[in-house]
């Protein structure tokens, strides 16, 4: 296929099992969120929006160094999860329980205010 197509690229993300980011630079990232949201588990680089919502070893797998080395290892880590439905499973739903709404981020900035206001 020559060209984008949104729900394509949900659809192909949403049937993958590993999802890699390896972003020298991410501000935010979608992709990551949308992986969570689907179940399909993320490696990352430590970088701005990814190492803020990826939890390594709990919810996806976050290499620090922008190394290919440092890549192979998140993979082989994620692949030896990835053998282990238990462990597998619950990487999968606790990425997938994870709320990223405007909705939770809302309540926590409201709580913030409420606490510097006093």
């Amino acid at each position: 296929m020559i060209g984008y197509d949104e729900g394509l690229a949900h659809r192909i993300e949403a049937g993958a099992d590993i999802f890699l980011m390896p972003s020298r630079f991410e501000p935010c990232g979608l992709n990551q969120l949308y992986s969570l949201r689907y179940g399909a588990v993320p490696v990352v680089h430590a970088t701005g929006g990814l190492k803020d919502t990826v939890e390594d070893g709990v919810t996806g797998f976050v290499f620090q160094e922008p190394t290919p080395h440092a890549l192979w290892r998140a993979i082989h880590r994620a692949l030896s999860a990835y053998t282990d439905p238990k462990i597998w499973q619950r990487i999968m739903r606790a990425g997938m329980s994870r709320d990223f709404s405007w909705e939770n981020s809302a309540r926590e900035y409201a709580a913030l205010y409420r606490r510097v206001l006093g």
